[in-house]
């Protein structure tokens, strides 16, 4: 068995790598998404550079929490091969160390790793993507600026006793309870248009919406404005949350919460349980990331590491990630069940990847 201080050896080497990947990738993104985010947002009158570097400060988590696959991966891959360079594993491996002990600090530093992703950047990239998007609504609200290409709130229809009405949002907040840049259309008994109600804000209460600030418009009629106009509707909070309210916005410990609600109103969780449970399963993704660090970091090469080797390692990360964004994507139309979906991946690529050491180092 590794003894306590070769094993913390190892371990502190792999803590010491991945911070300098988090470092690296963190000012990488940091840069990147103020550059866009200048792009996007210049043409806003109350946007600065300073407010910029505001915004894409908040949104890092949410996009460092994207990357923290790959950063286990290159973090495993160039903490074991710069120990192989430096003879270090050959020596390990000469007092009878074998694979499966010097790869455990690294499997617990990736355990370790994903851990705090769900603990601290979690609960953070949840709080500065929703402060960021309702920083970036207000802004647009108070202004005549629409982006061209902006993500539009899917529409929905609701039958009341008053006759049907059709609701689309270009910016939703509160967890789906308040509309920004907000349409509704109310229609007759005959499907026709009643009239077209267009308000800067809509905020859902208790049995009616609250919108402020819009126009309306009626068939051969000139446009009104008003101030406020209440409109009667039987959706619930937990419908908004369910039906526009984004995942990734809320931490995860709110997310079983959110499901039970939803769940009782009769609505589908498939993208809350999917969110959760891919939550739940990254520290063992970050252990499988490892895992296939490994299977091309360990062989030792006299003229250095093998660039092909690398490149196989770096495809077969890549290969992991996208069938698990895939998968992802039929959990939430809800066509596999969410556990599956976010544990039959990861327990097939730390499979294969114990399967592949155990050939290599126990033939």
């Amino acid at each position: 068995m590794i003894g306590w201080t070769l094993g913390h050896y190892f371990f502190m080497r792999y803590i010491k790598t991945t911070l300098y990947f988090l470092l690296g990738i963190f000012a990488l993104a940091f840069l990147m998404d103020f550059t866009e985010n200048a792009g996007r947002l210049a043409s806003l009158p109350s946007y600065t550079p300073l407010r910029g570097l505001a915004i894409s400060m908040l949104r890092i988590p949410f996009i460092m929490q994207q990357l923290f696959p790959f950063i286990a991966l290159f973090s495993a891959m160039a903490t074991l091969i710069s120990l192989n360079r430096a003879f270090e594993l050959i020596i390990t491996r000469s007092i009878g160390v074998s694979a499966w002990q010097f790869l455990l600090p690294a499997c617990l530093g990736a355990f370790l790793l994903g851990l705090a992703a769900i603990l601290i950047v979690n609960p953070l990239a949840a709080w500065g993507a929703a402060k960021s998007q309702k920083i970036i609504a207000n802004w647009r609200t108070g202004s005549n600026f629409v982006l061209a290409h902006s993500n539009r709130v899917p529409w929905f229809t609701e039958r009341t006793d008053q006759g049907t009405i059709t609701i689309g949002a270009k910016r939703i907040l509160d967890n789906g309870r308040v509309l920004v840049n907000t349409t509704f259309i109310r229609f007759n008994s005959n499907q026709t248009i009643r009239d077209w109600l267009n308000a800067g804000t809509a905020k859902l209460g208790d049995g009616s919406w609250l919108l402020l600030d819009g126009t309306r418009y009626h068939s051969g009629r000139p446009p009104e404005k008003f101030d406020e106009i209440r409109i009667a509707t039987k959706l619930k909070s937990g419908f908004i949350e369910q039906y526009l309210a984004d995942p990734q916005t809320i931490p995860f410990y709110e997310l079983p919460y959110k499901i039970r609600i939803a769940r009782s109103f009769g609505y589908p969780t498939n993208k809350f349980d999917m969110h959760l449970q891919s939550i739940i399963a990254l520290p063992a993704l970050l252990i499988a990331m490892t895992l296939i660090a490994a299977t091309v970091s360990l062989k030792f090469i006299r003229s250095g590491q093998s660039n092909m080797m690398i490149l196989n390692g770096i495809i077969a990360g890549f290969m992991l990630y996208v069938v698990n964004v895939l998968m992802q994507a039929f959990g939430k139309a809800g066509y596999v069940s969410p556990l599956v979906v976010a544990w039959v991946p990861v327990l097939i690529a730390m499979l294969a990847g114990i399967s592949f050491l155990l050939h290599k180092e126990d033939g």
